[in-house]
């Protein structure tokens, strides 16, 4: 039996575009092509890599065995590929995933210093919500994430990262901020602008503040931190965020904070696929990312 890159190149194509037609444009191959080198593949097998739903193919447990390996072959390939293209021993494409918060406040920072340090500039950074980066790194679609919500995905491998504090905020002239000593019972019957499902920083909301209020309505729910801010700034209601993210509004005097007598601290997340690959680089991404700590000063936006 033997089975060629190739062979390996589409089928982790088509595990992550869900489609042949999909993962042809992606490889710039032919429909008939795709399909004859998936073809070819579960017959030297001798097993179905995928169950069919309608145009969409599934990855099933033959699949999912294949996938962490066909990932390391193809990356081995390309490692030697690169070996003579460039000088020094780091080479290779970093694919970094980071939810809202982190890829917008922290993520940049950390790549600045890992370019400095490595002297390594390959990379590139997907942003989304939490569950979305989750996602694709079971797709193998990413090399590792950086995300603040609560992962419970047995295939991926969480270390705690960096520590974060949310804060309530709200317009300046909103009635809260003239009551003295605010209580969370002063938050009852209001309205509250939210991230979309999936986000870790609406699971803070839901798992920290909501459970201790009876009666709250949520006003907006909305796929981006900036938007939220502008929907407090406008007087449409509180929200709850990363006190990184609101730093800026709250310096303008678009937003003012709420002092709540409740821990807002919250973890941030290493994550990467347990049967992943490592490559060197990964390797010396993720120990960078363990050692490394927020600058102190940075710029402001």
């Amino acid at each position: 039996m033997t089975i060629a890159l190739k062979q390996l190149n589409v089928f982790v194509a088509v595990v992550q575009e869900g489609t042949i037609t999909a993962a042809a444009e992606r490889l710039f191959l032919s429909k008939p092509a795709v399909s004859m080198a998936l073809s070819e593949l579960e017959k030297q097998l001798g097993h179905k890599l995928f169950d069919r739903n309608n145009n969409r193919l599934i990855i099933n447990e033959q699949g999912k065995r294949l996938l962490p390996l066909a990932d390391e072959l193809l990356a081995r390939s390309r490692a030697i590929e690169q070996l003579f293209d460039h000088a020094g021993p780091i080479t290779g494409q970093l694919k970094i995933g980071s939810s809202d918060t982190v890829g917008n406040q922290i993520t940049p920072f950390l790549l600045r210093d890992f370019r400095a340090r490595c002297e390594h500039e390959e990379q590139s950074l997907h942003i989304a919500n939490t569950t979305q980066i989750c996602h694709k790194l079971n797709e193998f679609e990413l090399d590792v994430g950086l995300v603040e919500g609560k992962v419970q995905a047995p295939d991926l491998a969480a270390e705690p990262w960096l520590d974060d504090e949310m804060v309530v905020v709200c317009h300046p002239e909103h009635p809260l901020t003239r009551l003295p000593a605010l209580q969370l019972s002063d938050l009852e019957q209001s309205q509250w602008i939210l991230r979309e499902p999936g986000s870790g920083t609406r699971e803070f909301f839901l798992n920290r503040i909501a459970p201790r209020l009876e009666n709250w309505q949520q006003a907006f729910e909305l796929n981006t931190t900036e938007a939220i801010i502008n929907c407090a700034a406008a007087g449409l209601g509180l929200t709850c965020l990363s006190r990184l993210a609101v730093a800026h509004a709250v310096k303008d005097r678009r937003l003012t904070q709420l002092e709540l007598p409740l821990d807002m601290h919250r973890q941030y997340w290493l994550l990467y696929h347990r049967e992943k690959y490592q490559s060197p680089l990964l390797k010396l991404f993720i120990e960078f990312c363990r050692e490394w700590r927020f600058p102190d000063a940075r710029p402001a936006p």
